[in-house]
């Protein structure tokens, strides 16, 4: 088949990640896949790096940006419309936002026969006032008028979405996000080496967060949590995977709570680096306040490090509570301070819910299975 991927722009993050192994097994099934992108970057990094090796035709897009432009926006538009007049594909696959609506819209007018869009979070979420939900919510419908599949990361999405009137039940199905299983997995020796790096001891708890350092990812609700869960265990030690705008802030709220040397700042390191630092985490802390489905969570537990995490969006659909994690009502700091003091007294709590974390992610989250369940709805949906 001939299959065309949009999204907005290739900054590490789970989407990006995510449509580039599946770019790249397309390409390895025998597709012919193109890849359609913004050539915006951030501080997150980019992953531009990794989508020109996957082996796909690669377009840059010099009008799709993540900002909204009307101007901007129009040329995109056109831009995608004319690709994909050119390309002539199958099957036009969008993810994100911005590209969603765009992306969907061009493919539109151009008669793309299949219309697919992922979604990996809402557009719309708790984070936004209400008027932009509201405008994000009004275009969503609107695009999903055109498209033929919706595919969600976790069925809470798809939940949400059909809440939302974005389209009926049975045009969503879920597909998991995809890891590179061989990244992950525990290793004593890249264990002791890591944690020597950050200076912490075989006696210390490493909490790790990966994040980036902004608003919304959960910083500020662990800052509330930690004076109390290093007071109830003094050999907790915090290690957050990730750079952003606020790393100032959050670095003068540590010194004002004289927590500052608590905590280890890892900075951005590339996908490929993230496996090895998990493996020096004692347990994954996530308490993000907006996520589809979190990804270092996944990998966290593929490395048989178990989880805490708030009960938002996805989360409660890989941290199950009590077998693969704790599981927090969402902003609930007393309870997420209970929940990291209780896996860190308990090793072999920690253990436990480790080994079944690992056992489910291997199940659901390979990257090839990701693949083959697209593949399998393309197929159907052509």
């Amino acid at each position: 088949m001939k299959i065309v991927h949009v999204i907005t722009r290739l900054i590490i993050g789970g989407a990006q990640e995510n449509t580039v192994l599946t770019c790249r097994g397309l390409v390895e099934s025998g597709h012919e896949v193109t890849l359609i992108a913004g050539t915006e970057t951030g501080p997150e990094g980019s992953l531009w790096p990794s989508a020109e090796a996957c082996g796909c035709r690669i377009i840059r897009s010099t009008h799709l940006r993540r900002a909204i432009s009307p101007i901007a926006d129009r040329r995109a538009v056109g831009e995608l419309e004319q690709a994909f007049r050119t390309l002539k594909p199958d099957i036009v696959h969008t993810h994100s936002s911005k590209a969603g609506i765009l992306g969907r819209e061009a493919a539109r007018r151009a008669g793309v026969p299949v219309i697919v869009h992922t979604i990996h979070g809402m557009s719309f979420n708790r984070t936004q006032p209400w008027w932009t939900r509201a405008a994000y919510r009004y275009l969503e419908r609107r695009a999903g008028r055109c498209t033929t599949a919706f595919v969600c990361v976790a069925d809470a999405m798809t939940d949400q979405a059909v809440w939302a009137g974005l389209a009926p039940r049975e045009r969503f199905t879920t597909v998991r996000s995809g890891m590179e299983l061989e990244q992950f997995g525990p290793d004593e020796k890249v264990r002791a080496e890591v944690r020597k790096a950050w200076g912490v001891c075989d006696a210390d708890v490493v909490i790790g967060t990966i994040a980036r350092l902004f608003a919304n990812k959960g910083y500020e609700q662990i800052l509330a949590a930690m004076p109390n869960a290093v007071r109830r265990v003094p050999q907790l030690r915090f290690v957050w995977v990730g750079d952003g705008a606020h790393r100032a802030v959050y670095e003068r709220r540590l010194d004002q709570l004289d927590l500052r040397d608590r905590v280890h700042f890892a900075g951005l390191v590339p996908p490929e680096a993230v496996g090895r630092l998990i493996k020096g985490f004692d347990i994954v802390l996530h308490a993000s306040r907006w996520e589809g489905l979190p990804r270092a969570v996944v990998q966290g537990l593929l490395t048989k490090v178990p989880a805490v995490s708030f009960d938002n969006d996805g989360a409660g659909e890989v941290v199950l509570d009590g077998q693969t994690g704790r599981l927090v009502p969402y902003g609930d700091i007393t309870g997420l301070t209970d929940a990291i003091v209780e896996l860190a007294e308990q090793p072999g709590l920690r253990r436990t819910l480790g080994d079944r974390g690992r056992e489910l992610c291997v199940r659901e989250f390979d990257w090839r299975k990701m693949v083959a369940d697209l593949e399998a709805l393309y197929a159907r949906l052509a």
